[in-house]
């Protein structure tokens, strides 16, 4: 029988060998995620059940814990969920324990230590933790009440979802990046599109899409309903593994035959960079339609889990280089992780962001869900590289959200209003 990589990896990962889409799996776990917000309830329920039997066998080494979305700590409160998550650490010799200072926005950070390959399933107590499955891992958010019995017991249940198929062909134009590419893609199908799907994403486009782009793509599945994402192995996937140093793994891929409940062509040749309208991320619009509006802004987040890589820094300090901040404009740039911020130290991008009048702050989840370091006054507009945009998201709840890739919330920071770098000279 012909099976998709998300039924493949998920019948190897529990006992019953002919599941298909659509049943119920009682699935071995490889690794599980928690962090400032979702560990304490999972804590609580892992701690219930230890109190049953305290002889449960428990692999510390397979729970990670990442202090990153209150952090570093914004009040007492979110201090002390951070003093819980340091105990449970110490107490039960946590290896994969990410102090604030060590580590950086979960998402990011993972895949940079090694920490999921291909094959694995993974899951997490954020709902992002789609975001793996550019590596060709099973990967999923659940609520903490389930981490709290996979980190005690090593076991989940999962209901196989059916697949669907985006097949990506053309060719990208400038500026257009993966996070064009799911806008777009959301745009098409909706926020609840891919409900409990699997968003497998294949095509030319994907088998050229630098590693730092499909995990945006992977990313935000879940603000289309999805699942899970799911993007094949290939030689880029293993070049990235061998620069974190992750050698073993298991290659998993679809079948040719493999039953898909939809398959989805997208042709590249004209999507425009995308920007997504208050209060959805599925209400896009292209860059041209958008800059004839000239929509002011307040503030640009540049940053998250979806957008806080190296190669996001260097393409918004290639467009910031030698230009000057809005006088009425915040601009906030986030690198997702410790060594993030330090390469782009080593490389100079912080200087320009700093003497283009950009603020650079330490790795934190922060603004993103209206945390802190950069909350929004009643009626402020903001344009973020995040990946949500709902109503009071990020602060006052008449407060406006529009999500773009980098280079838009770059651009926009220069001119105080929604543009495109194309238009900088004219």
């Amino acid at each position: 029988m012909s099976l998709t990589i998300t039924e493949k990896i998920i019948r190897n990962h529990c006992k019953q060998k002919n599941l298909t889409a659509g049943d119920f799996a009682l699935v071995t776990v490889d690794r599980c995620l928690a962090n400032d917000i979702t560990a304490p309830k999972a804590i609580e329920i892992f701690e219930n059940i230890r109190q049953e039997s305290d002889e449960i066998p428990f692999d510390p080494n397979k729970l990670i814990l990442t202090p990153d979305h209150f952090t570093p700590n914004k009040d007492i409160a979110s201090a002390n969920q951070c003093k819980l998550l340091r105990e449970f650490a110490h107490k039960y010799k946590i290896k994969h324990y990410f102090e604030v200072g060590r580590g950086g926005i979960e998402h990011c950070l993972i895949p940079e230590e090694g920490l999921v390959a291909p094959g694995e399933l993974f899951i997490g107590a954020d709902s992002h933790t789609c975001t793996y499955g550019a590596l060709g891992a099973f990967s999923t958010g659940v609520g903490s009440t389930d981490l709290g019995v996979a980190m005690a017991l090593g076991i989940c249940w999962l209901k196989i979802p059916e697949s669907l198929k985006f097949n990506f062909s053309g060719r990208l134009k400038e500026w257009v990046s993966g996070k064009d590419l799911i806008l777009y893609t959301i745009g098409k199908i909706g926020v609840d599109g891919a409900t409990y799907k699997t968003m497998e994403f294949t095509g030319e486009i994907i088998q050229n899409l630098s590693m730092s782009n499909r995990f945006t793509m992977c990313n935000m599945a879940i603000e289309a309903g999805g699942k899970n994402a799911i993007i094949a192995p290939d030689k880029i996937t293993l070049a990235y593994l061998n620069d974190v140093g992750l050698l073993k793994y298991k290659m998993v891929n679809s079948d040719k035959g493999a039953a898909y409940i939809d398959t989805i062509e997208i042709n590249c040749n004209n999507i425009e960079p995308q920007v997504a309208f208050p209060s959805s991320p599925e209400n896009v619009k292209p860059i041209t339609e958008v800059d004839a509006m000239k929509i002011e802004i307040d503030q640009s987040i540049i940053g998250s889990c979806t957008n806080g890589r190296l190669e996001d820094l260097i393409i918004v300090a290639k467009i910031l280089n030698h230009n000057k901040i809005a006088p009425d404009h915040r601009c906030i740039i986030i690198p997702g992780t410790q060594k993030i911020y330090l390469e782009a130290i080593k490389l100079g991008l912080i200087e320009i962001f700093i003497q283009a009048g950009a603020i650079v702050s330490t790795p934190t989840c922060g603004p993103c869900l209206g945390g802190y370091m950069g909350i929004l006054a009643k009626g402020e507009k903001a344009i973020s590289t995040t990946n949500r945009n709902f109503k009071g998201r990020m602060g006052h709840i008449t407060s406006e959200i529009y999500l773009s890739n980098p280079a838009i919330a770059a651009a926009t920071a220069i001119k105080g209003y929604i543009t495109s770098p194309s238009y900088l000279m004219e």
